[in-house]
């Protein structure tokens, strides 16, 4: 049976490693789709790939940082289906290597505003569709560096640590509304970026992103009715 029957599922950054395998897991999970990404290119080729699910509603060539075009995104959503049940937030950027002194305030803007501004737009702009419908499921995604700050990543951990503090509010403002706020907390997830960037790591202990888009799913469902202003690790072993 399928978990997500017909639930209208918004994925932002849907092209990169954990967005596709989000597209995938939702879609087998009964979802109809809303995937969205700066490249309507790259969705076009993500969707054509996809067999077996309802056809999904594209929406390329967005600056998620910008409030109008996100609202635009609810919009078309509302216009294809009627409804917004759930947002699952995977853009991210990180940034690290270098001391706070040393680092360019530019850097810290850029890891701000890819990780929280986006985040802080995308729930906005979700929750009156999920507050009129009196149901919904946000789902942010953030980093074990939100638990606590690492050398050379002052940015990166600062910014989403803003994300679970976000994410934990919201929760409690929401909560008797009937929309749930929840994060997944990604270990280092085995993609081809992060094994070219670390070449004498052991993959075999990293987080695969089809295990984080499945628990996504998990709390998009009716099974997780009852969590809320959660965090949840997949690290793998990592």
């Amino acid at each position: 049976m399928a978990l997500l029957p017909d639930r209208v599922t918004v994925i932002t950054g849907a092209s990169g490693n954990l967005g596709s395998a989000a597209a995938a897991a939702f879609g087998e999970a009964g979802a109809r789709l809303v995937l969205v990404d700066r490249s309507l290119e790259r969705l076009q080729s993500l969707a054509a790939s996809m067999t077996g699910v309802a056809e999904p509603l594209l929406v390329g060539d967005v600056n998620l940082q910008d409030g109008a075009a996100v609202a635009g995104i609810f919009e078309r959503a509302l216009g294809r289906f009627g409804r917004v049940d759930v947002l699952f937030n995977t853009v991210g950027a990180y940034r690290g290597g270098t001391p706070l002194a040393e680092e360019e305030i530019s850097s810290w803007d850029l890891v701000f505003a890819v990780n929280l501004r986006t985040t802080l737009l995308t729930c906005r702009a979700a929750l009156p569709a999920m507050l009129r419908q009196g149901a919904g499921r946000i789902i942010n995604t953030i980093s074990r560096n939100a638990f606590a700050g690492v050398a050379g990543a002052a940015a990166y951990s600062a910014a989403k640590a803003a994300v679970l503090r976000l994410s934990e509010s919201l929760a409690q403002e929401v909560k008797d509304a009937g929309v749930n706020v929840n994060c997944v907390v990604p270990g280092t997830i085995d993609t081809p970026q992060n094994r070219a960037s670390s070449p004498a790591a052991d993959f075999s202990r990293w987080v695969d992103a089809r295990a984080i888009a499945d628990v996504a799913v998990f709390l998009a469902s009716d099974a997780a009715r009852a969590v809320t202003g959660a965090a949840l690790p997949v690290y793998g072993r990592s």
